[in-house]
């Protein structure tokens, strides 16, 4: 083919080809803890996660950020290896160890060539099980934390989601804040906070250890019977606590609102729009996914189409629904030139009301399918996301047969589905709209657009809190 050759009729998606999520199978210790196996053949490097269901989202509110700080801190040091000992086993198994703890729950997880699973799995126990927390180490954490904490009073995309979800959610809520916690709940952490934290989730017949990969060639004991030897006899720690419960995430919203955080001189403004969304554990969950992908999940949403590809405002923009054990935020985010921000901000809410009262083509539905359906067994070719996919089976409560069918339920979403989805899910009626941006360049025309209230937000020393009538 030459140079100059140019093709006249764009290739067509093909048929999804067939798939079937791995099979896995369910045990149980002595001691109540749940064990998943999903063996994959041909992967010899398998993958294996304790779950335990404590999240961020359990934090006190005078602890937030304590279950995350204490997951981190979980490789500083067991009663066995210091930190660099406990680095140089996991690198003599060539495995990689890790620890993590988001909304709903915390993981200690290894990868490792499946012949060196039992003592790979016996440092994951260790790191788990007998953490010390070192005094310095914590320090040196919670430093880390707050230092990140001034920087993202400097980073416009940080501050407007900080400032966003302190908007939509009450302070009765774990969701009014990061995760990670706000300076004046991470300044009074120390080692007992955290310890205390990670002892919070610690029962055995609360966790779950999940194993994908080619378990086949592991030889010896199976992976059920080593983790009996390793985990069996663990008991629940004093402080352990019933958690994992319904999860405060009420509105604190009843009207829209428009809050603007000036940054004086900002050649750009980060939007947010949003409000309070779903929980992961819905009716309809499908109809959600092929919703948001059509309004803001895909580079050919309406959004991106609106605001990149015909308006030319940004590089792109994207919407769409984090379900948690409560419900999550449901937000569109955008940044535009300041100059542009009032108009990108009008189409946006167009944008919005247009996916509820019309219903969207047949082209945009079959696109938003075959993406969805399409994509799905790319995400699982390796025993790493398998693992986290089940991982969200256990957190969740959702039903053994959710990934099996995943792809049948999303194929099964109609034109009816989608409209009926975005009427009940979104409400243009009670948005919060969050922004970063110059107040002196957008605050008059944002007035004159009539969209809704505004209330600038100035510097914390000058005029927080402004409400320009």
């Amino acid at each position: 083919m030459s140079e100059t050759t140019v093709i006249a009729t764009r290739p067509t998606p093909g048929q999804p080809r067939p798939y079937d999520f791995p099979a896995f199978e369910r045990s149980q210790l002595s001691n109540g803890l749940t064990v998943i196996v999903a063996p994959m053949s041909g992967r010899p490097l398998v993958t294996a996660s304790l779950i335990l269901r404590n999240g961020a989202a359990d934090d006190a509110p005078e602890m937030a950020g304590a279950t995350s700080m204490a997951a981190r801190a979980l490789s500083e040091g067991t009663e066995r290896y210091d930190a660099i000992a406990l680095v140089e086993a996991t690198e003599r198994l060539g495995a990689g160890l890790h620890a993590d703890a988001g909304w709903d729950a915390a993981t200690v997880s290894v990868e490792v060539p499946v012949a060196r699973l039992e003592p790979a799995l016996a440092l994951l126990a260790e790191m788990a099980a007998h953490p010390t927390f070192p005094i310095r180490e914590v320090d040196r954490l919670r430093e880390e934390r707050l230092n990140d904490l001034l920087q993202a009073r400097a980073e416009p995309r940080r501050r407007v989601d900080e400032a966003f979800i302190g908007t939509i959610y009450p302070s009765s809520s774990p969701y009014h804040q990061p995760s990670g916690g706000l300076a004046e709940t991470v300044e009074t952490l120390d080692a007992g906070c955290l310890a205390a934290a990670w002892r919070r989730g610690f029962d055995p017949s609360r966790m779950t250890l999940i194993l994908a990969g080619d378990l086949a060639g592991q030889g010896g004991p199976g992976p059920v019977a080593i983790a009996e030897a390793l985990l069996g006899d663990w008991a629940a720690a004093p402080g352990a606590a019933a958690i994992g419960g319904p999860i405060s995430s009420d509105s604190a919203l009843d009207s829209l609102r428009i809050k603007l955080l000036d940054r004086p001189g900002s050649v750009q403004t980060e939007i947010r729009v949003g409000h309070v969304g779903v929980p992961r554990r819905i009716d309809g969950y499908a109809a959600l996914s092929v919703m948001g992908a059509i309004l803001g999940g895909l580079f050919n949403s309406r959004l991106n189409m609106k605001l990149r590809e015909e308006k030319g405002y940004t590089y792109g923009a994207s919407a769409g629904f984090d379900p948690r054990r409560g419900a999550g935020p449901f937000s569109a985010r955008v940044a535009v030139n300041t100059e542009v921000t009032v108009a990108a901000l009008v189409d946006l809410l167009a944008e919005l009301d247009r996916i509820r009262q019309a219903p969207v083509s047949p082209a945009e539905l079959a696109a938003a399918r075959d993406f969805l359906v399409g994509v799905f067994p790319l995400r699982f070719e390796t025993p790493g996301p398998v693992v986290g996919a089940l991982g969200g089976i256990v957190v969740h409560d959702l039903p053994d047969d959710e990934l099996a069918t995943y792809r049948a339920r999303i194929e099964a979403v109609s034109v009816d589905d989608v409209q009926a989805t975005a009427q009940a899910r979104i409400h243009p009626e009670r948005l919060a709209i969050v922004m970063v941006g110059d107040a002196a360049r957008i605050a008059t025309e944002l007035e004159a657009a009539a969209i809704g209230p505004l209330e600038v937000i100035r510097d914390e020393d000058t005029a927080e809190g402004e409400t320009q009538e």
